[in-house]
């Protein structure tokens, strides 16, 4: 009877950019790649089974980090591409087959690198990410302020299983709206303001926001949360027509790709 191989597997350490905590993650059996192929079939599901496998990778974590429920409420989105890519790293090392289309001649081309080669941190200069708010006073929609917070996974989650069968709701606008944490409305004449945080009003309003005010929001995001994290940048030159250019790599569509090539077989986003 097999009793196991007693293999110790490979581990990597990963600093959340965003929250500063530390985790050291092994790599991935086949057992585990088998689990997540099953996972590909809605956004939800990728979603909770990815926040899943990094759990259950992690070997060691911070003590405020107790169980899963605490993982996705102290963990944010960008942390989470930070440990993707140490799960990414620790378990392929390479990334195999990138697709890139020519910013000049249009065609497709794969590349292969080193995932260590693409990796670029910035930090969350502060330690109260999770608790900051920004107040953002939108130009066209006069009387109407956003505040904008940095969503953690918890807020992912929550929202995709409540919101994914709601109408006039896609996946797309819930990601868009993880952001906003209330909307808030003074009307003319009123002392009162009227304050909207719930989920479903919060995407109907940010419906009905000309285009301006929508970027608005998501530029000051840009600025106070979302250029903190990690990126994975790669130079690559066009088999076609030799043209140069910087490719930002899709690190969840690399991850199924490379546990999908790892069969023999694909992975279409």
């Amino acid at each position: 009877m097999f009793t196991g191989f007693g293999v110790k597997y490979p581990q990597y350490e990963v600093i959340t950019p965003q929250t500063h905590l530390s985790f050291s993650l092994r790599s991935l059996n086949v057992q585990e790649e088998e689990k997540m192929k099953g996972s590909l079939m809605t956004p939800t599901r990728i979603t909770d089974h990815l926040n899943k496998c990094l759990y259950d990778s992690i070997e060691s974590k911070p003590d405020s980090i107790k169980d899963y429920d605490s993982f996705l409420r102290n963990i944010t989105l960008k942390d989470r591409d930070a440990l993707l890519y140490g799960l990414y790293h620790i378990t392929y090392d390479e990334i195999r087959n990138y697709n890139v289309t020519c910013g000049n001649c249009r065609k497709e081309y794969p590349v292969t690198i080193k995932a260590s080669s693409t990796f670029s941190f910035i930090p969350y200069p502060q330690k109260d990410i999770l608790s900051k708010r920004i107040k953002v006073d939108l130009e066209i929609t006069k009387g109407v302020s956003a505040t904008i917070k940095q969503p953690t996974l918890f807020d992912e989650s929550f929202s995709m299983k409540e919101l994914s069968s709601r109408p006039g709701s896609n996946f797309d606008i819930i990601i868009e709206t993880l952001i906003i944490d209330n909307f808030t409305q003074v009307s003319e004449g009123s002392t009162e303001p009227i304050k909207y945080s719930d989920k479903s009003d919060i995407i109907d309003a940010y419906l009905t926001l000309p285009a301006r005010d929508k970027r608005i929001i998501h530029d000051s995001y840009l600025e106070n949360f979302g250029k903190y994290g990690i990126e994975l940048k790669m130079k690559t030159f066009c088999k076609y027509c030799s043209n140069e250019e910087i490719v930002n790599i899709d690190l969840v569509e690399s991850f199924f790709r490379a546990i999908y090539s790892t069969w023999g077989g694909d992975w279409k986003v």
